[in-house]
């Protein structure tokens, strides 16, 4: 199959060597760096430099392809898959952008291609899990815990992104949506912070941050829904600090008769001070509770993981645990598992047992080993793991 990859970013550059594998791949981007890197871990792979913000030029450029996965910043995801849509190519989307994909599912429908949205590691592998659980039992509530950590912890922050700081600071300011006895609510990013245990990382905290987005519409029935992101300890209060002086802000304010915007001034200071080396270590941690009923008893699952850098092949944890996830719903598109039309996040998909047995056997092959324990009745018996 010919597949189109949009953007080669750290997680892009994964994905295209990943399904290169298999498939002839293409990787567009209009940074020229992230392409000659590409090419030099595989020539096979197909590179051109593209503004992707040129969205009139998609029907063209994605003619020859079978697929398409996109993979560019939040703030261009929208527009990028709904040009790809028009362009009537079917496609496996991580841009995790602020609108809602699910606007798009009737020209997705118009145009008779399939779309599986959000699907990296969260949102994405947790929706999976959501999806499938939905249809094996009766779901009341769900958790989601999850984070992008370095394995060195460097003060102040003790924290190194794998894609832009202002991503990251979308994160830490937009509200976050929540569902609390089957009712949406909104609180403030990084509130109610709590404290977790987790074996071989220790304690570290965890805080709401808006990462449900297409599970508070897709399973409104599910009443209790939250998802929080984790960090070591300290780092929420260093953040709030920032946000509430003002340092996030997009109002211009004049320094020595230059105008400057404070997230702008704010980006890039801690684009240095963040930034995850090419071959640094880092982590990734994640634990999905579901909870519910089946056949009378309470029943409670639990997946969990905890994935690092692969120095045999240096790629970061991030990288593999989104990236794999995408590449695994682009498969399932490619082989037929998944036909129907339309605009599908994770949750849609992970319904059917078959597509859920290939994202979990399909990262197990790429060392992405998620862990599971099941609780029926009481909650000291432990029925799998």
């Amino acid at each position: 199959m010919n597949i189109a990859i949009l953007g080669a970013g750290m997680v892009g550059r994964a994905m295209a060597l990943d399904l290169a594998k298999k498939h002839q791949v293409t990787s567009f981007d209009i940074n020229e760096h992230n392409l000659s890197e590409l090419k030099g871990k595989n020539p096979a792979i197909h590179t051109h430099n593209a503004n992707l913000q040129d969205y009139a030029s998609y029907e063209t450029m994605l003619r020859p392809f079978d697929l398409v996965v996109t993979a560019v910043p939040g703030f261009m995801g929208f527009h990028t898959l709904e040009a790809v849509i028009r362009a009537g190519k079917s496609v496996a989307d991580i841009s995790f952008f602020p609108e809602n994909a699910l606007d798009l599912d009737g020209l997705a429908k118009e145009k008779g291609v399939t779309v599986i949205t959000d699907c990296g590691v969260a949102p994405g592998m947790s929706n999976y899990i959501i999806g499938r659980y939905n249809q094996a039992m009766t779901v009341k509530a769900f958790e989601i815990y999850v984070g992008g950590l370095p394995e060195v912890r460097k003060k102040p922050f003790e924290y190194k992104a794998p894609f832009s700081p202002v991503d990251v600071i979308e994160e830490y300011t937009r509200p976050a949506r929540l569902m609390e006895n089957g009712h949406i609510v909104t609180r403030q990013a990084l509130s109610e912070r709590e404290w977790m245990n987790f074996k071989g990382l220790g304690t570290l905290e965890a805080f709401n941050t808006d990462g449900l987005r297409s599970l508070l519409f897709t399973m409104p029935h599910i009443r209790n829904q939250k998802e929080k992101t984790l960090r070591y300890p300290g780092h929420a209060d260093l953040i709030i600090a920032l946000r509430e002086s003002g340092f996030f802000s997009h109002n211009p304010v004049v320094v020595k008769g230059q105008t400057v915007v404070p997230i702008d001034f704010t980006s890039q200071v801690l684009f240095d001070e963040w930034k995850l080396g090419d071959e640094e270590h880092e982590l990734t941690v994640m634990k999905v509770v579901v909870h519910g009923e089946d056949q009378g008893r309470s029943r409670s699952v639990e997946y969990s993981l905890l994935d690092r850098y692969d120095p045999a092949t240096k790629i970061s944890s991030m990288s593999r645990t989104t990236g794999y996830t995408c590449t695994a719903s682009a498969e399932l598109i490619l082989q037929g598992l998944f036909r129907e039309k339309g605009v599908f996040p994770p949750e849609l998909v992970g319904n059917h047992a078959e597509c859920f047995g290939f994202v979990t056997d399909y990262l197990g092959e790429r060392g992405v080993h998620w862990k599971k324990k099941e609780f029926i009745g009481s909650a000291e018996t432990i029925v799998k793991e």
